[in-house]
Parts: structure tokens; C-alpha cells; sequence
């Protein structure tokens, strides 16, 4: 009889980045296994579509596996590095011409989503209970959270959206996120 060998499944965030380094399949699964749900929520938050959703994080996820080496731990941590691609990466995908001349080339009936199946105010797309603790958060400072990270305004878009002064945004923007950080830290 040959040996046994168990395999294992829990690995603690530098096994993972090991594993990923070194392109071991037994780490990429173990990153979509415990990652993919949190990073769906945050896609689809913002793009508001499951389809879409669908097909933006298979892309996240080979961005990762593609740019493991780019990571850098003393800049922070690697969920929020995740998260951040998967927010740029749906971002990127709703800025693009071939998104946006599908968007031209739809009906309206198929265009407007009053289905509460796409909602993302549900608990369902909330997988690590942050509208909970976004809604703790002023009210100019949840807007300014929403427009950049949710919607993908730049900074110079929202001033000019909410017609404030550039160097104001800035402030508020760094003001509101060390609130949230502030409001995060105790889920970690």
C-alpha cells in the first residue's frame, strides 16, 4: 500500500502568496475558494449585474495569478490588494467602449434593472458585512466612499459633480477613509 497524503486545506496569507509565487494550482484553487465570494461582492456592488459580475472575476482572478509577483506586503495587506484589483479591474470593465456601446445598444426595458434579484443593497452581496459599517459613516463621507470606489469617479469628477474645490475633495476623501479605517479595524 502507498502512502497516504492529506491535503490541506486551510493556509495561513504568506503560505497562500508562496503558493501563488511559485504558480501551485492547490493555491490558486485555495484563493478562489475562500476569496472569490468576498471579491463577487464587491464586483458586483459595483457593476450591479450578476453576468457581468460572472465574467469580470474570472478576469480578476488571472490578473492575480498574472501580477502575484507585484505584490508587496509592507504596502498592505493581500485582501485589500485583491480587492482593489477587483475594483479596478470593474471599473476599468464599465469605462470601456465595448461596455458602453453595449449599454448604447440595449433597450430600455432590458437597460433598467428593477429586478431585486440585481440589487445590491441585499445581504446576499454583502459578504463581509460592509454596509453595515459603511452606513455608520456621515453622510458626505458615505457619498464621497460611494462615488469613488462604487461608482469609479476620479477625484476631479467629483468635484466637479458636487461642485466643490478639488483640494476640498481631497481632504474629505482622506478624512473619510481614516474614518473608515478606523470603523474597520475592529473586524479584523
Amino acid at each position: 500500500m502507498g502512502k497516504k497524503f492529506t491535503i490541506k486545506t486551510k493556509y495561513s496569507e504568506e503560505q497562500l502568496i508562496v503558493l501563488l509565487k511559485e504558480k501551485n494550482e492547490t493555491g490558486f484553487h485555495h484563493l478562489y475558494d475562500h476569496y472569490s465570494g468576498a471579491l463577487y461582492g464587491v464586483i458586483l456592488r459595483i457593476v450591479q449585474s450578476k453576468e457581468y459580475t460572472e465574467e469580470i472575476i474570472q478576469d480578476v482572478f488571472v490578473k492575480i495569478w498574472n501580477s502575484i509577483h507585484q505584490y508587496d506586503a509592507s504596502k498592505g495587506r493581500f485582501y485589500t490588494w485583491m480587492i482593489n484589483i477587483a475594483r479596478n479591474t470593474a471599473i476599468d470593465y464599465l469605462k470601456s467602449k465595448g461596455f458602453q456601446n453595449e449599454l448604447k445598444n440595449q433597450s430600455l426595458p432590458d437597460f433598467v434593472y428593477d429586478s431585486t434579484e440585481l440589487s445590491t443593497t441585499n445581504d446576499s452581496s454583502d459578504y463581509i458585512g460592509f454596509a453595515s459599517v459603511l452606513e455608520s459613516l456621515e453622510t458626505d463621507k458615505k457619498e464621497l466612499i460611494d462615488l469613488a470606489y462604487y461608482q469609479g469617479y476620479t477625484q476631479n469628477e467629483i468635484s466637479e459633480k458636487l461642485k466643490i474645490p478639488l483640494g476640498t475633495v481631497k481632504t474629505k476623501m482622506r478624512n473619510a477613509l481614516m474614518k473608515l479605517k478606523d470603523l474597520l479595524k475592529d473586524y479584523q
